[in-house]
């Protein structure tokens, strides 16, 4: 019983962190990017919109969720560590819970409240958007990286598992 729920566990894990990893995916390779081609003005005038209406139960039920699942599965790796896929299991757990929760805590969230202190129409705004743009896309595109690791490795778990 507890072997299935850690397995089905582990195929929400993997469905979450993908979805992560393309909401993420996306940010980095055509958000910011069009974002970047607008006025300054507009393009922080969106981002600060985009910062609130990110926080909406569907997004934060995947983000948070998976990451309350990959705290369980950090523990349920323990019971299957003398396989490799306890292993790949409880690294795969805290590659999503460092490197995209962690990333959006300690950096992305930081960058987002400064953006939302910002008078888009001023001077300064425009200089601190080229900064902005580029910092966090950066460490966007590490939290994309991080999600689709640990989805792969979930899956790969998964895979381990019904083959043994």
């Amino acid at each position: 019983m507890f072997e299935r729920s850690l397995y089905v566990t582990t195929f929400i894990a993997a469905v979450g962190s993908g979805l992560v990893a393309g909401i993420f995916f996306a940010f980095s390779n055509f958000v910011m990017p069009a974002l970047a081609r607008v006025a300054p003005a507009s393009g922080i005038s969106v981002m600060q919109a985009i910062n609130i209406t990110v926080i909406n139960p569907g997004f934060m039920l995947v983000f948070m969720g998976t990451a309350v699942l990959c705290l369980g599965l950090a523990l349920g790796s323990w019971f299957w560590l003398g396989d490799w896929t306890g292993k790949v299991l409880l690294a795969a757990s805290l590659i999503y819970l460092v490197g995209s929760i962690g990333v959006t805590m300690a950096l992305n969230v930081p960058l987002n409240d400064a953006i939302a202190a910002v008078q888009p129409e001023t001077a300064q705004a425009a200089e601190f958007w080229q900064r902005f743009l580029t910092d966090w896309t950066f460490w966007n595109s590490v939290r994309t990286a991080a999600s689709a690791l640990a989805m792969i490795m979930f899956t790969l778990v998964m895979i381990g598992r019904s083959a043994g």
